[in-house]
């Protein structure tokens, strides 16, 4: 696909990941609306890309059906919506204080998976209603795993659940989508310079680059930015989850 020209969404776009996607995306062509629970943030990026920025929580439906609705006000139907939106809850599922409370499990199943379904069931609703372009493709949706969804530690319980099941509904979708000329890809990044690590010790955030095979260091933003652009490039890459992780394999913890 050549992304010159081309509508997307970016959800967890306000930072992490999803900032460098939405600004790789921009500086490729794209007219980008930047989707984010933070709208502060999504307004601060999308601001400085010359996207659209819009408050969102993906979970809820009403609101992403608005944000997904104004965005395409701004920029016509997306051929592109890539999914970052994200959160974690460490926990084990039986601690100290007893049980995980529910609630906990349900926000990171209801953000993660939920929310990724719900960008995604949006995207390709209006994506099947656009012309195809010359290799055939109507779109392109782009997901977000983890090598948890592989390598879940102790205490990534619902983050591993989370995650599974977003590898686990990449085929059906790319499968049930293909007569629309929509391609479905996931990327599972492994341990990434994002907010999620930011609040770690420094020699921490050391110390899980240096159990990276090779490059032994963090991944950056950057590089997963360049791997959404290469699979919106290759028209071949469908129904695939692809791991981005210097060949980390995670210990149980």
């Amino acid at each position: 696909m050549n992304v010159s020209g081309a509508s997307a969404v970016v959800s967890g776009g306000g930072s992490g990941l999803g900032e460098a996607t939405a600004r790789a995306l921009a500086a490729a062509g794209a007219r980008v609306a930047v989707l984010d629970l933070d709208g502060d943030a999504a307004g601060r990026v999308a601001a400085s890309i010359g996207g659209l920025g819009l408050a969102c929580d993906v979970a809820d439906a009403t609101a992403t059906e608005a944000a997904v609705a104004a965005a395409r006000r701004a920029h016509g139907a997306a051929r592109i919506a890539v999914m970052c939106a994200g959160t974690a809850a460490a926990g084990r599922i039986v601690g100290r204080d007893g049980p995980m409370p529910l609630d906990r499990f349900a926000r990171v199943v209801a953000v993660n998976l939920i929310g990724t379904f719900n960008i995604m069931r949006l995207a390709a609703a209006d994506m099947q209603t656009l012309a195809p372009l010359a290799t055939g493709e109507r779109g392109v949706v782009i997901c977000t795993a983890s090598i948890a969804a592989f390598d879940g530690q102790i205490g990534q319980a619902s983050y591993a659940a989370s995650k599974g099941g977003v590898v686990a509904m990449t085929l059906p979708a790319a499968r049930e989508l293909a007569r629309f000329g929509i391609r479905v890809v996931t990327i599972a990044p492994g341990t990434f310079d994002t907010p999620m690590l930011a609040g770690m010790p420094d020699a921490t955030r050391h110390a899980l680059g240096q159990a990276v095979p090779f490059p032994p260091r963090l991944g950056m933003p950057e590089e997963f930015a360049r791997l959404v652009l290469h699979i919106l490039d290759n028209v071949m890459l469908n129904g695939e989850v692809i791991r981005l992780d210097g060949a980390l394999r995670m210990p149980p913890s």
